[in-house]
């Protein structure tokens, strides 16, 4: 374990309303992905409203965009769940659901290990990596830095 945690915000534009018939599909995989997320290695925490096991009744953007909010003991414990698990397939079929958004729809940051971020410090991060591009403080999986700001080579 680590003395920081990595943080991972996105945001997705819904074709429909969560409730519209075609939509129906997309909630059921809810459940069984965040109970995927939860017992995946190097989870820590992810974002809940208090009337569902998801994040889907807040709505900082408006009514036809939801977020997601997690946190990471590590980049790659994040990256193992988006792209070496069942959440890829979801991944996959996200067009299905949700619309293309024309700026950044996700951003990561370091967290001191322990702390659990706000959805307004996730809303300014997202704001930071779609103004001015990834760097030390909000950055993509394209472009990664480590928890003391230097950009991770591959």
């Amino acid at each position: 374990m680590t003395d920081h945690h990595l943080a991972e915000f996105n945001v997705a534009r819904l074709r429909e309303p969560l409730d519209a018939p075609s939509m129906a599909e997309f909630l059921a995989l809810f459940e069984p992905i965040n109970a995927l997320a939860d017992s995946a290695p190097g989870f820590v925490w992810r974002l809940a409203d208090g009337a569902a096991d998801d994040a889907t009744g807040i709505r900082p953007y408006g009514d036809d965009v939801i977020i997601n909010m997690s946190v990471w003991e590590s980049r790659e414990a994040l990256w193992d769940f988006v792209y070496r698990s069942a959440h890829l397939d979801l991944l996959r079929r996200r067009r299905e659901w949700l619309l293309r958004m024309a700026e950044p729809e996700t951003v990561m940051w370091w967290v001191p290990a322990g702390r659990i971020p706000s959805v307004e410090e996730a809303r300014e991060r997202l704001g930071r990596v779609r103004r001015d591009g990834p760097g030390p403080e909000a950055f993509t999986f394209r472009e990664v830095y480590d928890a003391g700001g230097e950009l991770v080579r591959s």
